[in-house]
């Protein structure tokens, strides 16, 4: 009984999830283990704190240019191949990034380590693949996305925990960094051994210009918001201003060009035809929408909850008590992304994709009348944890159920590429809103309160836009092949 519920689509589909769970544990992992360690990384380095800001810029723009590409090699050659190849070069980068000695080393080694930012889609494309055969790929998929975020989340959790506790017991900061190294080659093990290839669509094409032009958009578009941020924390004259005007301008002339090449293209690098259909592109707004407040808004939060109170705001608390709040605030991730695997089981996809927004735009909302105690913030945070969570999930396996065949990986890719656009623009705009009032209260290094609540309200209104957009959505997207209208 046993082999024969093995070889069945269920039980090969079960196992697929929990191999799955296990890479994203150690994804997590590396996005949480290393914060703690930066301050001790600037020393052994012999580099400034601010340093610190070029290597998410390095990461962020090489996972934005690279995550399009490797999807679509994916959907082309099989998303397995693919997934494994990225798992080598992260785990060959995570032990560069333990042995590097110097600014620039580290930097292109943590650079490198970015590859692992498409593990996510391609999971989510491998599942879908094999729900389909089933007809149940839809379904499958969202609840096996929920799971995968659990995972992630508490890899984030376990990595900011354990990074702080094997340095204290080892002092040794090389062996520490080794840990994560560790964790990263076994994934390629679990890829190689556990990791079953899914169907490639014959006949693709690599649109080699698309990518091109698609990379210089990118290039010229973060290399604005870079500039952006720069311009906030050095406040430099306004001719700098016209520099980053000049390259935004040019970013988006180049996406223009792209989309137009693309629509004469027969394979192309992105089918901007399934991209404009009305279940699709709302998915992508709002992954873009969320990237506001997920990345871009955890800075300011952290800042706020470390200035000194007696400046009539902010919280004041230590770094163990920051650590303890942002702690809880993933742990809502947890359970946001638990409820959207649960609930999409019996309820509309659709609304609860609407519901999630809202719960994002209504936690940062409350953050505008009640932000001066600290179960204020824990509370506004947790409302937008909920909403956050689910959305990280929902969104890839929307972006692949939405995808047209052989599509899959680029869609779900995409979702993170909008994500990380989104999150890199509203970091470029909160730093400068911030800075802005910087010299307008007592502490020349706190940012003022109308800073803040700018921020706030950004992130409130990406909620309620997102919400707004999936009303667009038709009502029967997201469920299986043949499901009733109802779903």
């Amino acid at each position: 009984m046993k082999a024969t519920w093995a070889r069945t689509g269920i039980g090969i589909t079960a196992s697929l999830i929990g191999w799955f769970i296990v890479v994203e544990l150690v994804s997590g992992i590396l996005q949480g283990y290393y914060v703690p360690l930066f301050s001790d990384i600037v020393l052994t380095l012999g580099i400034h704190d601010s340093d610190v800001n070029w290597f998410e810029a390095a990461q962020l723009l090489l996972s934005a240019l690279v995550v399009p590409i490797l999807a679509k090699l994916g959907d082309m050659y099989g998303h397995k191949k693919v997934l494994l190849a990225s798992a080598i070069l992260t785990a060959g980068a995570t032990w560069w990034i333990a042995f590097a000695d110097s600014f620039w080393t580290f930097l292109i080694a943590w650079a490198l380590q970015g590859f692992y930012v498409v593990w996510l889609p391609l999971e989510v494309a491998l599942i879908f693949d094999r729900g389909r055969t089933q007809n149940r790929g839809v379904s499958l998929t969202r609840r096996a996305a929920g799971l995968l975020v659990v995972g992630l989340e508490a890899g984030a959790i376990i990595g900011a925990l354990a990074a702080g506790r094997v340095y204290a017991a080892t002092g040794d900061l090389r062996l520490t960094l080794m840990i994560p190294a560790i964790a990263t080659t076994l994934v390629v093990a679990v890829i190689w051994f556990g990791v079953p290839e899914s169907t490639p669509r014959p006949g693709r094409s690599l649109d080699t210009w698309g990518f091109i032009i698609l990379a210089w958009a990118l290039l010229l578009v973060t290399g604005a918001l870079a500039y952006l941020r720069i311009i906030g924390e050095l406040d430099l004259g306004p001719s700098a201003w016209t520099w980053v005007l000049v390259l935004l301008i040019a970013g988006i002339a180049m996406f223009v060009f792209f989309v137009r090449f693309e629509l004469r293209q027969s394979d192309p690098a992105i089918d901007m035809r399934a991209l404009a259909r009305p279940e699709m592109w709302p998915v992508q707004a709002t992954a873009f929408l969320v990237g506001i407040s997920l990345l871009g808004a955890q800075g300011p939060l952290s800042t706020y909850a470390g200035t000194d109170s007696s400046l009539g705001y902010g919280l004041g608390l230590d770094a163990t008590e920051r650590s303890n709040l942002i702690g809880a605030y993933l742990v809502s991730l947890i359970v946001g992304a638990i409820l959207f695997a649960v609930t999409s089981r019996r309820a509309s996809p659709r609304i609860v994709l609407i519901v999630s927004a809202l719960l994002v735009g209504v936690g940062y909302a409350l953050f505008l009348p009640f932000h001066v105690h600290t179960w204020q913030v824990l509370a506004n945070l947790i409302v937008a944890g909920l909403g956050c969570g689910a959305l990280v999930g929902a969104m890839p396996a929307a972006a692949a159920a939405a995808a047209p065949d052989g599509q899959t990986g680029m869609a779900a890719a995409l979702t993170n590429t909008t994500k990380t656009i989104g999150g890199a623009f509203s970091s470029a705009v909160f730093g400068v809103v911030l800075a802005a009032g910087a010299g307008t209260v007592l502490a020349q290094t706190a940012a003022s309160l109308s800073g803040y609540l700018t921020v706030w309200a950004i992130c409130a209104a990406g909620g309620f836009l997102a919400a707004a957009l999936l009303l667009v959505v038709p009502k029967v997207a997201f469920a299986d092949e043949g499901a009733p209208a109802s779903r």
